[in-house]
């Protein structure tokens, strides 16, 4: 029981991290770091209710929901570099303003 919440608990904390590092942070990068905490921290929150107990098995619909939130992620990821990578192409390096 103790495990479960210290899992759910670093998950809510990654979250939180990630939110304040989206707020204070400008550069996109950065951004699109935080938002990936974010993420992480959302996964780690899902997996740690699944969690029934030693003796029932843990319920598969969050682990199927946090198998799927990777793939988006990644898959998200790496739309937004591309994105990024053609606006700094199109209008120069933002990177020197911020």
């Amino acid at each position: 029981m103790i495990t479960q919440f210290l899992y759910g608990g670093s998950g809510i904390l990654l979250f939180l991290l990630g939110t304040w590092s989206f707020i204070v942070h400008p550069p996109l990068i950065r951004k699109l770091i935080a938002i990936n905490v974010m993420g992480a921290g959302v996964f780690h929150t899902l997996v740690a209710l699944a969690y029934r107990g030693l003796t029932a098995p843990a319920d598969p619909v969050p682990h199927a929901l946090v198998l799927t939130g990777i793939v988006v992620a990644v898959s998200a990821t790496a739309l937004a570099l591309a994105f990024g990578q053609r606006l700094d192409r199109d209008h120069g390096s933002s990177a020197d303003d911020d």
